[in-house]
């Protein structure tokens, strides 16, 4: 119970349905002044409060659970060390992955409990045989499938979506008032929790550092100095000390960040464009598709939706599992039309029809327009 609307009314729902309900809020950080409050959190003392309140109204025994060591080095460090390779990270996406579907399922099940539910928009439904299928909530505008694409086969056995069904949010708010909780008209939360201010540049500058670097052209010309190229991500435009100006007039955007070298390179809009997108690091949820009918062979490809970010539109594509060059087995994404602005780190997941399939974190990315040879 995180202390916001849908966690509270989802436990409700449990208790209706007949179960045996307690309700867990997980303490993040053993300094809470390094949390977002108010509207902007979703784990703080303020929110923890606000959780202990509904469970009293509901009946349920509620506890708070320290996972603030495993949450530090499972998604903060994580996010700190994917920024200093020069990727995007979804801490969202590693929370829900590592932290309440791993590390509070497996305490949760040591101690005899069944399943975790949780107030995510998102239901589970059962195919002809009995198997288990994660699929969007019947609300598309609050749809939260896409953060629990990381779930795998056996977490999604253990795991309870009471709010899936729900036609809207404010059916649920309105639910909570009838129930007299006081969080029936509380903000969503938003933002990265673990950074109080939102000012994530001077965040990981003081995490990680900042040194003066250069800033390239496609070609690899340097055009312009950066302060620190952790601070930037692939598609943004603000923020680009660039010296030299286009011929066309046209602003530029960051297409890649190289923390090794310490530079970014720009280029137009246009060359944001991605065709291919792969990822070693997969998981299905429920079946593999290379098993359950979808694909008739191991190397074929298959049709599918994609979907690159939590409020993203899915785009048709086709995927195939294949070995990389370097010998590693990855998923191989071909949008049928270009995706813009995708950067390493970010997660792909697969969609077949409402059905989610399953997410690779993206290693790599192929522009769909040529880098320009340098002239002789």
């Amino acid at each position: 119970m995180s202390g916001g609307v849908d966690s509270a009314v989802a436990a409700a729902r449990a208790v209706d349905a007949g179960h045996e309900v307690v309700g867990v809020h997980l303490a993040l950080s053993r300094t809470p002044g390094t949390l977002r409050t108010g509207a902007r959190g979703c784990c703080t003392i303020e929110d923890s409060m606000d959780a202990q309140r509904a469970a009293n109204i509901i009946g349920i025994p509620y506890f708070v659970w320290d996972f603030s060591e495993r949450f530090r080095l499972d998604v903060v460090d994580d996010f700190i060390a994917e920024y200093s390779a020069g990727r995007t990270p979804n801490p969202c996406m590693r929370c829900n992955e590592r932290i309440k579907f791993a590390a509070l399922l497996e305490k949760a099940l040591a101690l005899g409990f069944d399943a975790v539910a949780t107030g995510h928009y998102a239901s589970i439904e059962l195919d002809e045989h009995g198997n288990r299928e994660l699929h969007r909530a019947s609300a598309w505008a609050k749809d939260q499938s896409y953060v629990l694409g990381v779930l795998t086969t056996e977490q999604l056995a253990h795991s309870m979506f009471p709010l899936g069904a729900t036609p809207s949010k404010a059916e649920v708010r309105a639910e909570a008032a009838a129930r007299g909780f006081s969080v029936a008209n509380k903000p969503d939360s938003h933002d990265i929790c673990f950074i109080p201010d939102g000012d994530t540049r001077g965040w990981l500058a003081d995490k990680v550092g900042a040194s003066p670097g250069a800033i390239l052209d496609r070609s690899g010309a340097t055009i312009g100095e950066h302060e620190g190229a952790l601070a930037f991500t692939v598609g943004q435009r603000k923020g680009l000390n660039v010296g030299f100006p286009t011929d066309d007039g046209k602003p530029r955007f960051v297409l890649e960040i190289r923390p090794k070298t310490n530079e970014v390179v720009v280029g137009p809009r246009e060359a944001l464009e991605v065709g291919l997108i792969a990822g070693s690091s997969f998981s299905w949820t429920g079946l593999d598709p290379y098993g359950s009918g979808i694909v008739d062979a191991p190397a074929d490809a298959f049709e599918c939706d994609v979907q690159i970010r939590a409020h993203a539109d899915p785009v048709p594509a086709t995927a195939q599992v294949s070995t990389s060059s370097t010998g590693e087995r990855e998923l191989v994404i071909k949008p049928v039309d270009p995706l813009n602005g995708v950067a390493p780190g970010q997660t792909a997941v697969l969609y077949v029809g409402t059905r989610v399939l399953g997410q690779c974190t993206i290693d790599r990315t192929v522009s769909a327009v040529p880098v320009p040879v340098p002239a002789a």
